[in-house]
């Protein structure tokens, strides 16, 4: 039994899915992996079902009918991996543009180095970008300023989605109460881990820009970031993102 879940969420990534959950299975550590597909009609999902005949104890499907969002996406994930116990719960996208020999780095953070959260950062020393136009590493780079300016988070790539959470932080965040569902979902849950006194740790990776299949950015998804980021500050004065506790 492996201590680690990656989540990956799915939609329309037939041309990646099946080199990625090789890719993770070939690492030196054991991972599991969730993959969450939202009733994508490449057939992406029959190809997973195919891949657990290979790896009927390390692979995983949850379905859903429909796109629901990236967010709701991972906060299905996140309940299912603390429901089946695992300790190291990582997000990560099924294109490629994660590195998953970067996983092992991201588990070490928090493994050994004290790490409750650690995000794999374009943006610290270390970090590159790759295969991006001028304009989209100009709008990314001024996304993380803006953040930082608002939410005063000391994370230098607050939109990063490749992640690694341990156990205690998902049980502490009430994550019913997240409200994002786009990119701004990366935002919020950085913030509620920073709110709540966690140690967040950067590991500086190379991100390289999607090679098959088509981006899932849109214009509704960057007005949710630039418009949530203020409303989620302006929340943060008045309620808490902490779990009740169950007597």
């Amino acid at each position: 039994m492996s201590d680690s879940i990656v989540i990956i969420p799915t939609y329309n990534e037939r041309e990646n899915i099946v080199r990625m959950i090789q890719t993770v299975f070939g690492l030196e550590k054991e991972f599991h992996l969730l993959i969450v597909d939202d009733g994508s009609p490449d057939g992406t999902a029959d190809l997973v079902r195919e891949q657990q005949k290979k790896y009927p104890d390390r692979l995983f499907l949850y379905e859903r009918e429909g796109k629901l969002g990236l967010g709701t996406a991972y906060i299905a994930g996140f309940k299912w991996g603390l429901q089946h116990q695992y300790e190291y719960i990582f997000e990560m996208d099924a294109d490629f543009s994660h590195n998953p020999n970067d996983l092992i780095r991201l588990y070490d953070a928090c493994a050994n180095q004290g790490g409750d959260l650690a995000v794999g950062s374009r943006y610290v020393k270390g970090g590159k970008l790759e295969n991006w136009p001028f304009d989209r590493i100009f709008l990314s780079y001024g996304a993380s300023l803006y953040v930082r300016f608002i939410t005063w988070m000391p994370v230098k790539d607050p939109t990063a989605g490749f992640i690694c959470y341990k156990r205690k932080v998902l049980e502490t965040i009430d994550l019913d109460k997240i409200r994002f569902v786009g990119y701004a979902f990366q935002i919020e849950m950085k913030f509620a881990t920073y709110r709540l006194g966690f140690k967040i740790k950067e590991v500086p990776i190379t991100f390289t820009d999607r090679l098959e299949g088509t981006s899932k950015m849109s214009k509704g998804i960057v007005k949710e970031a630039i418009w949530g980021v203020l409303q989620m500050r302006l929340r943060s004065f008045v309620s808490s993102y902490r779990a009740k506790a169950i007597a």
